[in-house]
This record gives C-alpha cells, sequence and structure tokens, in this order.
C-alpha cells in the first residue's frame, strides 16, 4: 500500500489541548483517528485520550486487511464509547467525561468512515472536496433541510451544539458508518476536528490536495494556520491527519 500520510494539532486560543490524534499504518491497512475532548465538560482530554487508545489497541490486535470494516469501525467505537463511560461513573451526568470523534480505515483501494459528532471526515479529488461527513448536530440537520446555506451555518448561534458524543450516558451514541469508498490516485482524506473545518469553505479545505511530491505535511499544517487565524481570537484546539492514495 503506498500513501503518503500527516498529522497536526495546535492548541489555539485555549489553555490546553484536548484533542488526540493518530495515524496508524500498516502493510495492508491504515487507521486516521481524531478524537475531540468536549471542552465544557471536565476530562475531555481524558474522553479524548481514551478512546484513542480503544480503537487504536483494537486495530493493531486484529488481522489486517479487516475481514468486516464495518462491523469492526462499529465494534470499536462501542468499546471506546463505553470506556469514556466508565471513567465517568462516579461524576454528576452534566460534568461526565465526552469526546466527538471521526476515524477513517483504509485499505484493499478504498475507504470506510464512522464518525460521532462534528468532527468530520473530508474527500478531496482533483482540487475540490469530493464529499464529507454530516455532523450530528442540529446545525447540519437545518442544512441538509435547506432552511440555511453552509455560509450562514458558520455564523449560526448553535454551530457548536453537538446531539451526540462519546462517554456521559451509557447507552451507544449514534454514530455514521460509510460504505466502501473507492479512491483514485491522488485522492486525499482528511480527518479533523471541528477546530481545524470551522470557518473554512469547501473550497479551502480542499487546498490539503493541492498535487505534488511530498507536501501532504505542508498542505496539512498551511491548512491548519489559515484555521487558527480565522477564528482568532477565539480558536479552538486545531487537529487533523491527512492521507493520500497513491496505490495498492
Amino acid at each position: 500500500m503506498q500513501i503518503e500520510y500527516a498529522k497536526v494539532s495546535a492548541l489555539g486560543d485555549r489553555q490546553d489541548n484536548q484533542d488526540r490524534a493518530a495515524v496508524v499504518v500498516s502493510e495492508n491497512a491504515a487507521l486516521m483517528l481524531v478524537f475531540d475532548g468536549m471542552g465544557g465538560h471536565s476530562d475531555g482530554a481524558k474522553a479524548a485520550e481514551t478512546g484513542l487508545k480503544v480503537v487504536q489497541d483494537l486495530f493493531m490486535a486484529a488481522t489486517q486487511p479487516i475481514f468486516d470494516p464495518q462491523g469492526f469501525l462499529y465494534m470499536a467505537l462501542s468499546r471506546a464509547h463505553d470506556e469514556v463511560v466508565n471513567i465517568g461513573r462516579d461524576v454528576a451526568v452534566d460534568f461526565r467525561p465526552r469526546a466527538t470523534c471521526a476515524i477513517c480505515l483504509v485499505q484493499e483501494g478504498g475507504a470506510f468512515w464512522a464518525h460521532i459528532g462534528d468532527s468530520r471526515i473530508y474527500q478531496v479529488r482533483d482540487g475540490r472536496v469530493l464529499t464529507r461527513s454530516r455532523d450530528h448536530s442540529h446545525v447540519e440537520v437545518l442544512i441538509q433541510e435547506g432552511a440555511i446555506s453552509e455560509e450562514e451555518a458558520q455564523d449560526h448561534p448553535m454551530r457548536n451544539f453537538v446531539e451526540c458524543c462519546i462517554g456521559g450516558d451509557a447507552p451507544v451514541p449514534d454514530m455514521s458508518i460509510t460504505d466502501k469508498k473507492v479512491l483514485q490516485y491522488g485522492d486525499v482524506l482528511l480527518s479533523c476536528s471541528d477546530g481545524l473545518w470551522s470557518g473554512l469553505s469547501d473550497n479551502e479545505m480542499a487546498e490539503i490536495g493541492t498535487p505534488g511530491d511530498n507536501n501532504l505535511v505542508e498542505n496539512l499544517k498551511t491548512l491548519s494556520i489559515k484555521a487558527l487565524e480565522v477564528n482568532a481570537p477565539y480558536s479552538d484546539n486545531t487537529t487533523g491527519t491527512a492521507l493520500r492514495w497513491l496505490s495498492i
């Protein structure tokens, strides 16, 4: 499997970084992970770190390529949720650790996405966003219903309210898991927290896919700096993992 990959995580205008991210690569598969600890809840960083470790460990222990990618993603995120619930079991419900997440499994010429909350995954091809995940949020519902535009959503007063996350209450949260998305040479996948995509248009997000040799790291760094500048002086933790598909 021939790929390029990169990771970035910036503090932004916050006192601590509650995001966690990783790219785990083996001979036959790769896993992109972003977990965004929810700042309004205690131990958001612990929730993100716990969730990431659970999913990462399960991936590393599995035979690859994964036989049932969608089943694996559902199982892994369910276990991550259970672990985060456990660390907050003795805390009042409003203060339990929580996190959103976006995970992308790449193998056998395709990608499978899973996300909970408003952490996102983008697929960029030929300089444009081919498709992206849809947030579990009230604002996303308004966009899908045509009540507001993508541009209006950026300034909507409820833009930071998510409808589901890992941690908190015991029942497994709603999660979106895709079918296989076939990859073409040069496609770029981007998994990121809302601190990276917030304030940027799809055209700006597509800059992660600017062609060239060995420039994915610089592209991701440049995109994160742009997000930090746009959102200053109230920028959030800004985190992303990126992968460029070259060939099997």
